[in-house]
């Protein structure tokens, strides 16, 4: 092999100015390398936050000393590359500079071979402030550009938003769910690498034409060399090979071999089938004295699979769907933030857990919202082995940007590195332009927008909307239409179509492209407008809670616990978010008996919202072929609309989502006042043959009333499998509070799917303490166990003092319906995100211990 390489990893750190050097992580950042040395306290504890803005405003250092084998200096090339520096940067090598860096989402390659020693090299890496490098750049400007989320008063700036002049997560100067930390460091590894001749620096599996019967694929080998070259490329995969001999020139050039496989194992998401993979080995391979001996080689697993998005015009707008291998896929998911807001504090194990919770919560889909980061290789990995589809966004939101010549050309190189870097993933459905800015300026509508197009004159108006149409009608799209494997490109979420008038931009009954329908929460609109507000795809909507006591506790003293308190607020982005859960609260449920019992209910609540929200987009299919509620995860502890909190630890929405997002779903509907309407729906790919059984039942357990109901759908359909008339099936006098329909889905014989429904609002149940007898499995080893109750035990919450999750939570137990629930334990070292495990004290709650 002609190559070899070795990470930089002895690195110390300072602020420019200061004499001591200290000790540094790296990959790392300024906050998590001041914390280690505990120079500050911890950034998410209390209101540590708004003391540290001064870190953004200072210049730091770091250096690296290091030496070289002779075997790597004796090599033609020596190359320094940062995977990723955070963000303006200069780079210096043994006391020479090499190298200004301006993008957070960009790599970096400098050759060093001329300034390199055997020992006592020296690396050093100049952080300029992004700060007072972007002020002299809104000045020259003359007008702020939006930047609704832009926390810059907390940052000391007053109303001086600088996130959008800096290629750089947004959500690094705040967001209404996360914290305001301008980080700067060296965020990504550090490497030396060393080559000579010749070498393999890219491999692309570009899939032309796939189907069931046969995958018609282009292999392109990307090579570099020296001088000019001659040998073989051989590409190997699956026990095939495909191979070509070649003579090459100097420089870089592609080699492209055309591959045919019949009858591919093709990759599908969760829920329609197994998410096939292909390991693809290519080799420059040369012969000498008649032996072949290998030159240079690099791998890439993909999966075959033919996926587009679906826009059609039909009779009621436009569709909005992906469709893969043929066949339509109702996404269900969540919208994906960076897991934390300090990034290299990320591991594989975090992104596994998240993967693994989305599949366990039946999700086939996540979107990367465009406020963060194009993510870790480790993310599209686990995304492509579980199954799950990647709504890609670009990094833009919620802001306008500018559109001078050297921040386009800075946005090209970055969009055609990481569509890149992307595009071998199966996961990738679709490439996204940004987030809500085409409806936030809505230029083609005078009435419509956030409000932003006032503050501008005309001739501003016209420039801004070229430098956004320079960006997402042209740069963007360029991108992946010349680089994206045949990957969709959107411009703008939400958004109905790319048609230059009025009728492109979204609101909340658009028939065609895709909502964030926002008016339950912002406009404290009730939960029942989910059930009206029903787009074709749902990409964005969601409701916050609290996470648990535990979680609070990791940054809130007992003093504290009061959702008016100065941490409370702290750590509650949205601007009136806490007050806006207690108003809900007062129109769904009961009062709670104290702060720990407020964030029982806040999590009852949004779960509750999201339920209703899901399944009436669900009920809706075909029309509506996608629900994405707001958001997956957390980026540090704190009251927000995510299902799973900082540390992992599943809400009540994780729960529900898994319920409400199952391949058969039972979903009741009696929006009409007289009528309860029962749907079966179905995403899976072969038909299904059942029955759905229905009984009134009191809350001690008598069956008042039963019924069956033969259920016959083809695949991936739903219908209405009956419309109970309220009058026939409640007796003249019962109490409405006191009963509930509970619904069972079989197969076989064999339970598929189960449900109810209540006749009165949750804070009008009359409820009685039940209880709740928990019985240990024999033979389980303590991990799985048998509830009971003598009375409706709702809202029946588990916990348990090891970190994981039950297969079941946050669910209702009627009596005479014992219910077998098991724990599996977080499994941090293990190859298994989680496994079968003892849940240490098992405590059993319902909702009347809480009001």
């Amino acid at each position: 092999m002609n190559e070899a390489n070795i990470i930089l990893g002895d690195w110390s750190f300072r602020a420019c100015g200061e004499k001591d050097w200290l000790p540094a992580k790296v990959p790392g950042n300024v906050h998590l390398d001041l914390l280690r040395q505990e120079k500050i306290g911890h950034p998410f504890y209390g209101t540590n936050e708004h003391g540290l803005q001064w870190i953004d405003k200072q210049d730091w250092e770091y250096r690296a000393t290091f030496g070289v084998t002779p075997d790597m200096l004796a090599h033609a090339q020596l190359e320094l590359v940062f995977t990723g520096l955070d963000t303006y940067a200069d780079v210096y090598v043994n006391g020479k500079h090499m190298l200004s860096a301006d993008n957070m989402f960009r790599s970096w390659k400098i050759n060093v071979k001329p300034l390199l020693k055997l020992e006592g090299n020296e690396v050093t890496v100049k952080f300029r402030s992004p700060i007072n490098e972007d002020l002299p750049k809104l000045e020259k400007l003359g007008y702020s550009l939006p930047a609704t989320n832009d926390q810059s008063e907390l940052g000391g700036l007053g109303d001086k938003k600088l996130s959008v002049f800096a290629r750089k997560a947004p959500y690094h100067y705040g967001w209404d769910w996360g914290p305001r930390f301008v980080t700067s460091g060296i965020w990504r590894e550090v490497k030396l690498v060393a080559w000579s001749e010749v070498r393999l620096t890219d491999l692309y599996i570009e899939q032309q034409k796939i189907t069931s019967a046969q995958a018609a694929l282009k292999i392109v080998a990307e090579v570099e060399c020296e001088r000019a070259w001659q040998g073989l490329v051989r590409v190997e995969a699956d026990g095939r090979r495909w191979e070509q001999q070649v003579k090459l020139n100097a420089g870089v050039q592609s080699v492209e071999l055309t591959a045919s496989i019949t009858e591919p194992r093709l990759w599908w998401c969760r829920g329609l089938g197994k998410p096939e993979l292909y390991h693809f080995e290519a080799r420059l391979v040369q012969a000498k004295d008649g032996v072949e001996q290998l030159v240079s080689s690099r791998s890439v697993t993909t999966g075959l699979r033919a996926v587009r998005l679906v826009t059609d015009q039909d009779e009621q707008g436009h569709a909005f769907y992906i469709e893969l291998n043929g066949v339509p896929v109702f996404a269900k998911g969540a919208n994906h933030i960076p897991n934390d807001s300090f990034l290299p504090d990320v591991t594989y194990e975090r992104y596994r857990h998240e993967i693994v919770s989305a599949v366990q919560s039946n999700m086939n889909m996540l979107r990367i919202w465009g406020g963060g980061i194009y993510e870790a290789d480790a993310f599209y990995e686990l995304c492509d082995e579980h199954g799950l589809l990647v709504w890609q966004d670009f990094m833009f939101a919620c802001s306008m940007y500018p559109g001078d010549e050297a921040f386009l050309e800075n946005v090209r190189l970055e969009a055609e590195e990481n569509v890149r870097r992307l595009r071998n993933h199966p996961c990738i459905a679709l490439w996204c332009g940004n987030n809500e800015i085409d409806t936030a300026w809505s230029h083609y509508d005078e009435n419509m927008g956030w409000g932003w197009k006032r503050d501008y004159t005309p001739e501003q108006r016209e420039r801004l909307w070229a430098d956004y149409e320079a960006i997402f009608h042209r740069i963007l799209p360029q991108a992946v239409a010349g680089l994206g494997n045949g990957i969709a490109y959107w411009p703008s979420s939400p958004m109905r179509g790319l048609t230059g008038d009025k009728e492109q931009h979204a609101f909340n009954l658009s028939r065609s492209g895709d909502i964030h329908y926002w008016g339950v929460w912002h406009n404290i609109e009730p939960f029942e407008k989910y059930n009206v507000h029903v787009g074709r795809f749902m990409s964005e909507y969601g409701f916050q809670s609290f996470p648990e006591l535990q979680t609070v506790q990791q940054y809130a003293v007992e003093a504290d616990m009061a959702i008016e308190s100065e941490v409370m607020l702290a750590h509650q982005k949205n601007a009136r978010g806490n007050q806006l859960i207690k108003e809900y609260m007062e129109m769904y449920l009961r009062q709670p008996k104290d702060f720990s019992a407020f964030l029982y209910l806040s999590q009852v609540l949004q779960a509750e919202a999201m339920k209703t929200a899901i399944e009436a987009h669900r009920r809706k299919k075909p029309f509506c072929m996608g629900t994405l509620y707001w958001q997956m995860n957390d980026c540090w502890p704190v009251a927000s609309w995510a299902g799973m909190d900082y540390y992992g630890r599943w809400k009540a929405l994780q729960y529900y989502a898994g319920r409400s997002f199952r391949d058969m779903l039972v979903s009741f509907d009696d929006t009409s006042g007289s009528c309860v309407d029962c749907y079966v729906l179905s995403d899976r790919n072969e038909p299904f043959i059942g029955e759905l059984g229905l009984e009134l039942r009191s809350f001690t357990g008598e069956v008042l009333k039963k019924f069956a109901v033969p259920i016959s759908l083809q695949p991936n359909k739903g219908h209405m499998a009956c419309s109970i008339e309220l009058k026939a099936l409640l007796p003249e006098d019962i109490e409405l509070g006191s009963v509930v329909l509970a619904a069972k889905l079989r197969q076989d014989g064999l339970l598929v799917e189960e449900k109810e429904h209540y006749f009165r609002p949750m804070k009008e149940l009359e409820l009685i303490a039940p209880v709740i007898k928990v019985s240990e499995i024999e033979g389980s080893g303590g991990t799985a166990f048998i509830l009971e109750t003598n009375t409706l035990a709702k809202q029946v919450r588990l916990s348990a003092t090891i970190e994981g999750i039950f297969s079941d939570n946050y669910f209702d137990l009627l009596p005479n319906e014992p219910r077998t629930i098991t724990f599996y334990a977080r499994n941090p070292q293990g190859d298994r995100a989680f496994i079968a495990a003892s849940p240490g004290e098992l405590a059993v709650h319902s909702m009347t211990d809480f009001i």
